[in-house]
């Protein structure tokens, strides 16, 4: 059995090279099926990976409440409250949250010597460092004392200290943000874009330093959003509802009343985005495979043709001795090759394809074995499967018609 099956791989191999420019163009389909199946994926896990890398990055069971009604136009419609500290200190207090931080955010001027562009400040807590996984390339962050003094100094991004600061010492520096005059005490590790933006295009000091030296607010209690992050293994939901119940007794809405405020968990996000990622890279690739369908096509096609050109070959088997069965292995075979090398050189074309698209749309290139296993694999079963009635055909053929075919 083993020796016969070499015996009909040598000869599909032969035929092969009989014919190369030919067979290279049966496979195509195969190629370009495997190919686009795989590249499909590998982007699509990249891309996952992606988005599950930048969510993470903003923060360590991170939870945001935002003042407003939704996204869109209506996510800060008219006459919605902002929220107070009062508002922090009732939060901080909730069983399963950790930390707790304000938020106030404006864009303003900065200038340091001749260069001068326009920043986000955000003034906050020494906590929001920590809730937002800030780590820093150099100095430290500023302090509780710092906070309560309302201190002249920040904490810049990296896009700040290259944009104003390239070339120049950082710490120490002194910078004038909007009216007031900062010192630079520390400089935050890059974390890249996310979904608002650069998140190293930013300013960060004490919330009471943006209270006091900026200014420009009517109520100094009043802030744009609460950061606030939950301990390991928090149940997320129920710990969103107790979140959600005690901001609706703080804000007076009564039952029946729509939430003038959102909740966001970055995990439920995470979750969310990443099983839509999946979900588009499973369509796309589904897509994708209808080409492997018609790459079998294509060998069912050419190997109907091998058929009629080897008539005289197949009786002459048949007449001294090949059993129809064996006739049709051989055949099996051959359109067993054809798609498996088709579904190899699909593998190595998707590789290239994929590390080369993951740099231009700047995601990480995932390997992923199963799915180049399950790509080759079912351009195994396509070539099988197309090529079955070719090798049928070829099997029933009728010995002396076959030896008299022309």
């Amino acid at each position: 059995m083993i020796s016969r099956l070499l015996n009909s791989f040598a000869i599909a191999l032969r035929e092969i090279r009989r014919n190369v420019s030919r067979a290279l163009l049966t496979m195509l389909g195969i190629i370009i099926g495997v190919a686009a199946v795989i590249t499909m994926t590998t982007l699509g896990d990249g891309a996952t990976k992606a988005v599950r890398d930048q969510i993470s990055s903003l923060g360590s069971n991170l939870i945001m409440v935002m003042p407003g009604m939704g996204f869109g136009p209506r996510s800060r419609g008219a006459g919605v409250p902002n929220f107070t500290l009062d508002d922090v200190e009732d939060l901080a207090e909730v069983s399963g949250i950790a930390a707790a931080a304000p938020i106030r955010s404006t864009s303003v001027p900065t200038i340091y010597r001749t260069r001068a562009r326009t920043t986000r400040v955000t003034g906050t807590y020494s906590a929001y460092f920590d809730i937002n996984r800030w780590s820093l390339s150099e100095g430290r962050f500023f302090t509780e004392e710092e906070q309560t003094s309302a201190a002249a100094v920040c904490v810049i991004g990296s896009t700040v200290a290259e944009e104003l600061l390239a070339g120049e010492e950082v710490l120490g520096t002194r910078l004038r943000v909007g009216r007031a005059v900062l010192t630079v005490v520390g400089v935050l590790k890059s974390k890249g874009q996310a979904g608002m933006g650069d998140q190293d295009d930013t300013i960060v000091i004490p919330l009471t330093t943006l209270q006091r030296r900026l200014g420009g607010r009517s109520s100094s209690r009043d802030v744009d959003q609460i950061s606030l992050s939950a301990e390991d293994d928090v149940d997320s939901d129920a710990l969103l509802t107790e979140i959600s119940q005690l901001m609706r007794e703080r804000r007076g809405i009564t039952n029946g009343q729509d939430d003038n405020f959102n909740v966001f968990d970055t995990r439920q996000i995470a979750e969310t985005m990443s099983s839509s990622t999946q979900m588009m890279t499973t369509l796309l690739a589904a897509v994708a495979g209808v080409s492997l369908l018609v790459g079998g096509i294509g060998i069912m096609n050419i190997m109907l043709v091998s058929v009629t050109e080897r008539t005289r070959e197949i009786g002459i088997r048949l007449a001294i001795g090949a059993r129809p069965r064996e006739v049709l292995e051989q055949f099996l075979v051959e359109a067993l090759v054809l798609s498996s090398v088709g579904g190899l050189l699909g593998i190595l074309l998707a590789l290239g394809l994929s590390a080369g698209l993951a740099k231009i749309i700047s995601v990480d290139f995932v390997f992923n074995t199963h799915i180049n296993i399950v790509a080759f694999l079912f351009s195994a079963a396509v070539g099988i499967v197309f090529g079955f009635a070719p090798a049928r055909r070829a099997a029933r053929l009728d010995p002396i018609q076959a030896l008299a075919h022309e």
